[in-house]
């Protein structure tokens, strides 16, 4: 119980933990990372990554794919309040780029479990994982 309240409990998943919230490009490049308890909803952990996602990339970001269970017409109005974004719920068609980010992320020792105490040294590793990955893509 090293996580504290940074741990909760899913019930649609049944597992405790956390949940990792990513925003990427369409070529499966992050742009912003939230880890959030397991009990949050996801379009919460939404809100937040879109918060987070920096000033640059907002500025040519226009339209955001999303599953359904992040998004109704109140976050839909959201996005386009706070964030200059329309978001489009999409079922499985766009939903690999986000897959294929986690899968990568997912061969990183460090990141196959979540093995910190705080979350945002959870956020951290995340994005030293994706530097090394768009570091290695330049080489």
């Amino acid at each position: 119980a090293t996580q504290g309240k940074s741990k909760g409990y899913d019930v649609g998943k049944k597992v405790n933990g956390r949940k990792r919230h990513l925003l990427v490009d369409t070529l499966s490049f992050m742009t912003s990372v939230f880890v959030s308890p397991a009990d949050w909803q996801d379009r919460d952990g939404l809100k937040e990554v879109m918060k987070r996602c920096p000033n640059p990339c907002k500025k040519h970001l226009q339209k955001v794919w999303v599953d359904e269970g992040s998004c109704g017409e109140a976050i839909k109005t959201w996005g386009a309040e706070h964030c200059q974004m329309d978001l489009e719920v999409v079922k499985v068609k766009r939903r690999w780029a986000v897959a294929r980010t986690f899968a990568w992320l997912l061969n990183f020792r460090r990141l196959s479990k979540d093995y910190e105490v705080l979350t945002r040294s959870s956020e951290a590793f995340i994005q030293i994982a994706m530097s090394y990955l768009l570091l290695k893509r330049l080489a």
